[in-house]
């Protein structure tokens, strides 16, 4: 049996990223479970057309927020990994100092001591250094900082291009094996 990633979305801009990750999940055949947060939910309504039913279809599993009794709130309940995307500066406020208030923020905490991999997928730009405190605090902590930044060297076309190989890159960073994305091979001959 795969272990199945654990994919958060919250309140930072950048819902689609969240939205693809879960795609790309279902199309290579491994399980997601996904917890979104309440304003998660509000940005998806804003940003995207998809609705929170087919969103929630993307996962295998969904947990509410506020369940601090689901299983992904124990080390014992093995997954992949966690990514949080997008990880607004309000999670990654919580993440980077153990303040588990909801159940992204205590599965993230898990994540984390069960050394795990988490992805924290942030959006909001610029950062002050208090954000970047933050960032440091949780890559102390073991969690991977991945604000999603184009790789032109594809030549992308669309915004769903780009997407698409920031996802596929997340995918990495918890060893999933996929081709879905461009690979840099050297310059072309």
């Amino acid at each position: 049996m795969t272990d199945p990633v654990l994919v958060a979305i919250t309140g930072a801009s950048g819902a689609i990223y969240g939205v693809e990750t879960l795609r790309l999940l279902r199309e290579i055949g491994h399980p997601a479970h996904l917890i979104l947060s309440e304003v998660g939910r509000r940005t998806l309504e804003i940003e995207t057309d998809i609705s929170i039913d087919e969103v929630k279809a993307l996962a295998d599993q969904v947990h509410s927020n506020k369940d601090q009794a689901a299983c992904v709130s124990s080390g014992s309940y093995r997954t992949k990994g966690m990514i949080i995307a997008p990880c607004s500066m309000k999670t990654l406020s919580g993440v980077a100092n153990s303040y588990a208030e909801n159940l992204v923020i205590r599965a993230a905490d898990v994540t984390l001591k069960e050394r795990r991999p988490l992805v924290l997928v942030l959006r909001e730009t610029p950062y002050h250094s208090g954000h970047i405190e933050l960032m440091r605090r949780a890559s102390d902590a073991g969690a991977i900082i991945f604000p999603p930044m184009p790789a032109f060297y594809t030549r992308p076309t669309s915004i769903e291009d780009m997407v698409k190989q920031s996802v596929g890159r997340i995918l990495d960073l918890l060893d999933i094996r996929h081709e879905k994305i461009e690979r840099w091979d050297g310059p072309p001959k």
